[in-house]
């Protein structure tokens, strides 16, 4: 049975990290101020008695970056789930439609598509993804009909007591990379290589955040605000909301 090393480990975050930073902070530098504002609701910042502009800004700026860090790190990790499964089954990226990654184990062809967490999808993305599962199967089917083929939502992070959905499984945290990798403390074993320069990467991404709260707080007190400096609520919803421009 083929096993991963830490250093296997260290080595793929540590060449591969730098990448998230560079994309959360290449995200921030290109943020602009109408692009914000269209994208968060104004009526919940209203309800929340926001009044000083730099509160408002950076509570609009910590919404749109937590769901974007979100997508930025569930890339990664996606890299890292097909790389433990290189390592250790000959696992490989699958080309097929909405399935990530493809493996043979024990006899039976895993194809998986990976999410970072349990509660990623509404009802209709998840028939999206059976529907892949069933079109992967078939076609691997059609190349071998007696074919063991088990389908598998694989979470990176979360639980999930009943796994068995039927014509897949769905299995998260713990589970799922201990399917990849044959062990069971390896959700474990990649917490610290994660930390690599993450010191530095973070205090160079405070820096460039607080240029950008400033930058940005002078442009709303500028289009936003009226001549006492008070957040005229009104301009601000007919921007993101009006049916006229």
């Amino acid at each position: 049975m083929n096993t991963i090393t830490d250093k296997q480990i260290t080595e793929y975050v540590e060449a591969h990290i730098g990448t998230f930073h560079d994309k959360r902070l290449e995200a921030l530098n290109k943020l602009r101020l109408n692009v914000l504002l269209r994208r968060k609701n104004p009526y919940l910042f209203r309800s929340k008695n926001l009044v000083a502009v730099s509160d408002l800004i950076k509570s609009l700026l910590d919404a749109h970056l937590s769901s974007q860090e979100e997508t930025l790190f569930g890339d990664f990790l996606e890299g890292l789930a097909i790389y433990v499964a290189e390592q250790v089954h000959g696992g490989l990226k699958s080309g097929a439609t909405g399935i990530d990654l493809e493996f043979v184990k024990d006899g039976a062809r895993y194809i998986v598509s990976i999410k970072s967490g349990p509660n990623w999808g509404n009802s209709s993305q998840i028939a999206k993804m059976r529907d892949n599962f069933n079109t992967a199967t078939r076609v691997i089917r059609q190349g071998n009909a007696t074919a063991n083929v088990i389908a598998v939502n694989g979470c990176c992070y979360g639980r999930d007591a009943k796994p068995n959905k039927g014509n897949y499984f769905k299995y998260c945290g713990q589970d799922f990379w201990e399917l990849i990798s044959n062990d069971k403390d390896f959700y474990t074993r990649i917490i610290e290589p994660l930390g690599h320069q993450a010191k530095q990467r973070n205090n160079d991404f405070a820096k460039r955040y607080a240029a950008v709260i400033n930058r940005l707080c002078a442009e709303f007190t500028k289009q936003f605000c009226d001549q006492s400096g008070a957040i005229d609520w009104n301009r601000l919803v007919a921007f993101s909301s009006a049916n006229t421009p």
